[in-house]
């Protein structure tokens, strides 16, 4: 999960380099799918992180 959670993370900080200056809406945050279920997060551009909101275990 740690390195599937690296991915948005590089994006938002190439995306927005001036984070605290952001006056804008947040972007859409996404599910990413990965062994045995997925996790659910949101980028806040402002506070510069990503928060995930929601785990899902599946259990296979």
């Amino acid at each position: 999960m740690k390195r599937k959670a690296e991915k948005p993370v590089r994006a938002a900080e190439a995306l927005h380099l001036h984070g605290q200056a952001h006056d804008a809406v947040d972007p859409k945050g996404s599910d990413i799918i990965v062994p045995g279920g997925m996790f659910t997060y949101r980028v806040v551009v402002r506070s510069e992180r990503i928060y995930v909101v929601q785990i899902t275990y599946l259990g296979f």
